[in-house]
């Protein structure tokens, strides 16, 4: 048996809820930095984010940008949780100060975290979703890369 060993990066982030969180958007899910949230921002599943993609730590955002990086999203609200797998790319920007955004497609701005995820915002757990929908809710998301640059090879 062959034992590899796979570096992990782990970020966490926080945010809170807001009673028109919506959630329902079919490609993309949201944090911002904003306090409020209009009736277009169906990706958002949080505001007041602590940290933008920005601010994450530096060698967390080196592991994101592998092609070769699995994402996984830890999604915490109370005792309700969610998981998230996305992937990094070496194209992603990482450069927006106000927001954090994973994607199901492959679409790269300077606020893409990950792509190819497998949920969106109408993916995630409903009854999450709903503890969301209140302002004094805490969603706390623990981000973890996986860098399989060192077992996967082009």
């Amino acid at each position: 048996m062959l034992y590899v060993s796979i570096p992990v990066y782990r970020e966490k982030v926080t945010a809170r809820g807001h009673q028109a969180i919506k959630a329902v958007h079919p490609t993309t899910f949201e944090l911002t930095k904003d306090s409020y949230l209009t009736e277009r921002g169906d990706c958002i599943i949080g505001v007041n984010l602590d940290k933008a993609v920005s601010e994450l730590d530096p060698d967390f955002r080196k592991a994101l940008k592998k092609s070769t990086s699995i994402v996984i999203l830890v999604l915490r609200v109370d005792n309700l949780v969610d998981v998230v797998i996305a992937q990094g790319h070496e194209d992603l920007i990482l450069s927006d100060d106000r927001r954090i955004i994973v994607r199901k497609s492959s679409y790269i701005d300077p606020a893409t975290l990950a792509i190819n995820a497998n949920k969106s915002s109408r993916n995630i757990r409903r009854d999450l979703v709903e503890k969301l929908r209140d302002p004094q809710a805490v969603l706390t998301v623990d981000i973890y890369v996986l860098d399989l640059s060192q077992v996967i090879t082009f």
